[in-house]
This record gives C-alpha cells, structure tokens and sequence, in this order.
C-alpha cells in the first residue's frame, strides 16, 4: 500500500453488520465536549443543524508501519480514502445543508492535526482518545495493538439527535457520496 488512497478493495475482507450501531438511530448526543484538531472543545450536543460525524479506526502517518493484522481486520483499512473523500465533499455536503462536518477517533488530537495538515482537511477532527463518547453511546469498536478503536461508521445528527448511521461503512471511499446521496434524499424541514 504504497499510496494509501488507491486501495483494490476486493483484496480485503469485507465487514458484516454485527448490529453493534442499530441502537444509535434516535438517541440524543451527551453533553461532552471533545477536543478538536482546531483546538476548541466542541460541544456536540449542542450544535444546532445538521451534523456529520465520521468515525474511522486509527489514521497512520506515513513513516509509522501498519498495525499487525490491519489489512485482515474487516473495516480497519481506508481512514485516510475515508476522510480524502469527506474533504472532497465538504463544500456539496455544506450545500445539502450540513451545518458542521467532523471525523471522530480514539487517537489523541496531536495525532490528529498531523493528519488534518498532511491530507488538506477542512474540517477538524475531534479526539474521543478518552472514549467518553464511545462509552456514553456505546459506539462500535474493536482492540487492535492495545489500543481501543472506532469501528467506521458515520452519523447524521440534527440538533443533538442522532437521524441516521451508515454502518458498516464499506468501501469507505464511498462513504461520503452515501451520507450526500441520503442528505439530498431527506432535506432538513427544521
């Protein structure tokens, strides 16, 4: 994997619905704040309009090695097609009437404004490295080199309550062409 955003997708194992995300639909936000790549805590449960939140796994920088196991776990590939695809939609997912976008992770922020600088992102990603949110809405995850990970999934919320989730999310590269297709099908009436 030389370039981490031409993956053959066919080449690795697809993830199953486990049904570990069906309890999300409908629930409200908790009021937390997680640290955000720009710097600010944010406060989801507060945020007016619609809100995108995309959870991916574990994004590494170039010079680090893959996590054992990684291409054979199903999902765990594809954080950085993932959020690429997200910041090449932003500007048409802000048109289809999305008042924030933000990638979630367990990785600490530090780590993350690496990620934000090197792929251009212009939305900041938000650090659960805590799992203050993971715990509080019992998100999906899996252990990988000691670390508790995300399971990929995206959510739009309005006004603090979560509409929909797009779980599993695969290939991931296709997951924000899927929350645009679905923000253009059910227009905000609030």
């Amino acid at each position: 994997m030389t370039n981490p955003l031409v993956i053959d997708w066919s080449t690795l194992p697809v993830p199953q619905d486990d049904g570990a995300a069906r309890h999300l639909e409908g629930l409200r936000l908790p009021d937390l704040a997680l640290t955000s790549t720009s710097g600010e805590a944010v406060h989801l449960s507060e945020l007016a309009g619609r809100v995108v939140i995309y959870a991916y796994p574990w994004k590494k920088r170039p010079e680090d090695p893959l996590i054992d196991g990684w291409l054979a776990t199903p999902g765990a590939p594809g954080c950085t097609p993932q959020s690429c695809a997200f910041r090449d939609h932003a500007q048409a997912l802000s048109e289809a009437g999305v008042s924030y976008l933000f990638g979630l992770s367990t990785q600490a922020s530090a780590y993350q404004r690496e990620a934000v600088a090197r792929l251009h992102l212009p939305y900041p990603l938000l650090s659960d490295e805590h799992l203050r949110l993971t715990r509080a809405l019992r998100l999906p995850t899996f252990e990988a080199a000691g670390m508790t990970l995300l399971k990929r999934l995206a959510m739009i919320v309005n006004h603090g309550v979560i509409e929909t989730v797009f779980y599993p999310v695969f290939p991931p590269d296709r997951n924000a062409a899927e929350v645009l297709a679905w923000l253009v099908a059910h227009p905000n009436d609030s």
